[in-house]
């Protein structure tokens, strides 16, 4: 490939880096502002093979206080989100937005605290924990990093947050270890941890999928609980849209690295519009026994790839709907079939 080649596929291609450094007038805690999260592919180690376009285009705002879950099937680009809202992935193209000031390239101290402002729950509770660490010694390792040096102070803060996820009396859980405790328990802790820096953000990452159904709503009440109690903001990150009803305000559904439908929780569950989000309902768990032998329909295939998206509307190729000569050759835009619902799809032209 020659320079000038190069040059062009630059230009093309990759989006322009993201530019940061001043501060956003905005009274919303997190604003993200069409991010790109593209991962560069290497043949031989050297050579350019590419780009994951892991997230394509995504643009929302998160208030005090309410809850955003973002629902999509493995590989959507989820997880790829979430890290980057840690600043464990550097955007590509776009900015986040943390309080109106613009986080896309913090370094180290300013890093620092952004994340003591974010807490984060795990989908695997015991893979989340230090097994040969006791209760106490792991909840206070975040004080001990953002610089608490009184053990005093520490205990009571362990205690405090141990209370907090109705795990009384806090002293006889401090000095067991994560194999000690139940797969609830053990979420509990990870929650504990999350909260203890007492973050105004809060990250869950499939935060139930780990745990007994008869644990789940257990686990979901706590955390909205805490989430009244705390005025936080919250990103529920799932694939079980069953769950969703009980704990947000609203609903983006991702797929192939977009979000193709977006609303509050009654508009997108009641007045489902887009036939991916069709799918994703129709695979929902159906609590009736009576339903167990019902064949449900579920759209053909598998995911896109990632580096060589399809043209047009990235679901055509397993939709049941699909528009020749116009879903596969032309994105479709965000339409509003009733205010604040948008759904990206043909269909609605």
């Amino acid at each position: 490939m020659t320079t000038k080649d190069k040059t062009k596929e630059m230009n093309t291609s990759t989006p322009a880096p993201a530019k940061t450094g001043k501060a956003l007038i905005s009274d919303i805690l997190l604003s993200i502002t069409d991010l790109r999260v593209w991962f560069e592919l290497r043949k031989w180690g050297f050579r350019h093979a590419g780009y994951v376009r892991a997230v394509d285009g995504i643009t929302f705002d998160l208030n005090n206080s309410e809850t955003i879950a973002i629902v999509g099937e493995s590989g959507c680009g989820k997880t790829s989100l979430m890290r980057t809202v840690l600043l464990l992935n550097r955007p590509t193209k776009g900015t986040v937005a943390f309080d109106g000031k613009v986080i896309n390239d913090l370094k180290a101290e300013d890093l620092k605290n952004y994340r003591s402002h974010v807490g984060y729950v795990q989908q695997d509770p015991y893979g989340a924990m230090p097994p040969f660490m006791s209760i106490q010694a792991i909840l206070e390792e975040p004080l001990k990093i953002n610089g608490m040096k009184d053990p005093v102070e520490r205990f009571n803060r362990v205690k405090k947050a141990l209370e907090e996820v109705k795990m009384s009396p806090a002293e006889e859980f401090m000095a067991k270890f994560p194999h000690m405790l139940s797969g609830g328990q053990q979420q509990r802790v990870v929650i504990a941890r999350a909260m203890i820096m007492e973050p105004r953000l809060l990250i869950a990452d499939e935060p139930v999928s780990m745990l007994d159904a008869s644990v789940r709503v257990e686990i979901l009440k706590l955390l909205r609980g805490l989430q009244k109690k705390h005025n936080l903001g919250v990103i529920y990150i799932t694939h079980d849209l069953s769950t969703v009803r009980y704990f947000s305000e609203q609903i983006f559904v991702m797929y192939a690295g977009q979000v193709i439908e977006k609303g509050n929780v009654k508009q997108v569950l009641q007045a489902t519009s887009h036939p991916y989000t069709f799918a994703l309902l129709e695979a929902t768990s159906d609590p009736d026994a009576r339903n167990a032998t019902v064949q449900k329909e579920v759209p053909p295939g598998e995911p896109p790839s990632l580096v060589n998206p399809p043209a047009g509307c990235r679901f055509h190729p397993r939709c049941p709907k699909m528009i020749d000569g116009l879903c596969n050759v032309e994105m479709p835009p965000d339409f509003e079939p009733e205010p604040g619902h948008y759904v990206k799809c043909w269909l609605l032209k």
